[in-house]
């Protein structure tokens, strides 16, 4: 026969046993709410980090293939201007060389402004992913905290510095004067202007 005593010694042991956060917060709907809303924003967050990542690495792809086209066309250009030179004996090349030049210029310009306009794309989706995964890291630390703490989460608390982590944000890099997409401009303005110098050298060479 069972004795009183031992089954009301287990109960007290088994009531005495703290309860682990996990299912407090199942107990509690308004922690369950937040936590489920968290889970899913972390979930689109990091969905926007992989789209961000995709988009930065797309637009390297586009800045490369400009970079081809680039001397790519002014090489191509100026080979074909020594031939047509070469095989000419009359002064009229010289004459109009303005023209190959204008269009040579004209090339250039524009091959300038795609690629700073390229490079712009790239260093504003490098600054929203970089918020991205600032967020993802606050959201984090928000969501392993109430996972920690159970009921003891202050949900008014907690809620609270996190907006106001993410309002008082600031960016962490240093502004520069010059950047690389600055040195980047200057070297194909001089490889521009190096091109129409030896357009003229060819033509009246």
């Amino acid at each position: 026969m069972a004795d009183p005593n031992d089954s009301k010694q287990e109960s007290s042991i088994m009531e005495s046993k703290p309860v682990h956060p996990l299912h407090q917060i199942a107990e509690n709907p308004t922690h369950k709410l937040l936590l489920k809303q968290w889970l899913k924003e972390e979930e689109l967050i990091l969905n926007r980090i992989s789209l961000k990542e995709t988009q930065i690495d797309s637009t390297r792809k586009e800045i490369t293939q400009l970079y081809c086209l680039f001397f790519l066309f002014h090489s191509t250009s100026l080979l074909l201007l020594f031939s047509a030179a070469s095989h000419s004996n009359g002064p009229h090349f010289c004459n109009k060389s303005w023209v190959p030049s204008i269009c040579s210029l004209l090339f250039s310009l524009g091959f300038i402004w795609a690629v700073r306009y390229k490079a712009d794309v790239e260093c504003h989706l490098e600054k929203m992913l970089d918020r991205e995964k600032e967020d993802s890291k606050l959201l984090g630390k928000c969501v392993e905290e109430l996972k920690r703490k159970g009921m003891e989460f202050d949900l008014l608390k907690e809620v609270d510095a996190l907006r106001r982590a993410k309002s008082l944000r600031v960016e962490s890099r240093p502004v520069k004067k010059w950047s690389g997409r600055d040195f980047v401009t200057l070297f194909f303005f001089a490889v521009s202007c190096l091109v129409l110098g030896l357009t003229r050298v060819v033509l009246c060479g």
